[in-house]
């Protein structure tokens, strides 16, 4: 009876999943399956329906849909900001975890517990302040915007690294500066590599993020400088008119770097939470 429940379990735990998985995997279909429909099909019934005879239209979305936004610009200062922000993100936070980490005192509690604060804060409460400030102190191009993503990024990377350092055996860079490695080289020749599953999760989130973030570019850079979810906005026309299959088929455009990035490095996910919910 155990082992006839046990299985009755796993069945149903099984279904309960694939109708999640589906749930999440239909709009991506429905946007991939529409990019190759003409503006005309795509209604509030026809978005369902397949693409026929009629209906197909090919590439012909991606090509003018990249030609209107100016894709290609879009994409290289979306690539720009992400790889930056991300690698500044894992540089510096994980340094800074491993200091308060290491270092026990008032401050780098303070610090800690400061920049768990800052993960439960709203964007929408700071963003017009924000903006604001960085235009006042000229963080408003693609190399200024990337300080603003250290600072709206550091809260988690650093819970995160912090709670895998703590997991790190003390003695490993005792022996390390022992044989006469500075603080600096214990850093990135002893931590640093033990931290490698950690960051590729904290690469992944953090990429997810800034790639597909509106909000900040928009309201930082604005117009001058269009990444890909700001130039994608700019094939609403007027009096509300949509071409939905240009918008279709750039927003799939749009989701192919990061599915695959994510999907190249998915098996380090699980390791690295587990790893970062470690407490010492």
């Amino acid at each position: 009876m155990a082992q006839v429940a046990r299985k009755s379990t796993k069945w149903i735990l099984f279904i309960i999943l694939l109708i999640v998985a589906a749930v999440i995997i239909f709009p991506i279909l429905v946007v991939l399956m529409n990019s190759f429909k003409a503006n005309l099909f795509i209604s509030s019934t026809g978005a369902f329906k397949l693409p026929d005879s009629q209906s197909f239209v090919g590439l012909a979305n991606y090509f003018n849909g990249a030609d209107r936004i100016n894709f290609f610009s879009a994409f290289g200062y979306s690539l720009w900001i992400t790889i930056a922000s991300v690698a500044c993100i894992l540089l510096l936070t994980s340094m800074l975890a491993w200091y308060i980490t290491r270092v026990k005192g008032k401050v780098t509690s303070a610090i800690y517990y400061l920049l768990v604060f800052s993960m439960i804060v709203p964007f929408q409460m700071v963003m017009f302040t924000m903006s604001k400030f960085a235009n006042m102190i000229h963080l408003d191009n693609p190399v200024g915007i990337i300080v603003l993503y250290v600072g709206f990024g550091c809260g988690m990377s650093t819970f995160m690294f912090s709670g895998f350092i703590k997991s790190i055996p003390l003695a490993l860079e005792e022996a390390a500066m022992i044989d006469g490695a500075t603080p600096v080289r214990t850093f990135f020749s002893v931590v640093l590599p033990m931290l490698k599953s950690t960051a590729i999760t904290i690469a992944i989130l953090e990429t997810m993020w800034v790639w597909n973030d509106y909000l900040m570019p928009y309201l930082v850079i604005g117009t001058e400088y269009r990444t890909i979810p700001v130039a994608i906005q700019y094939l609403r026309g007027g009096y509300g008119s949509v071409d939905m299959g240009a918008m279709m088929a750039m927003l799939v455009l749009a989701m192919i770097p990061v599915i695959v990035f994510f999907l190249t490095c998915q098996k380090y996910i699980i390791k690295g939470v587990l790893a970062g919910a470690v407490k010492g």
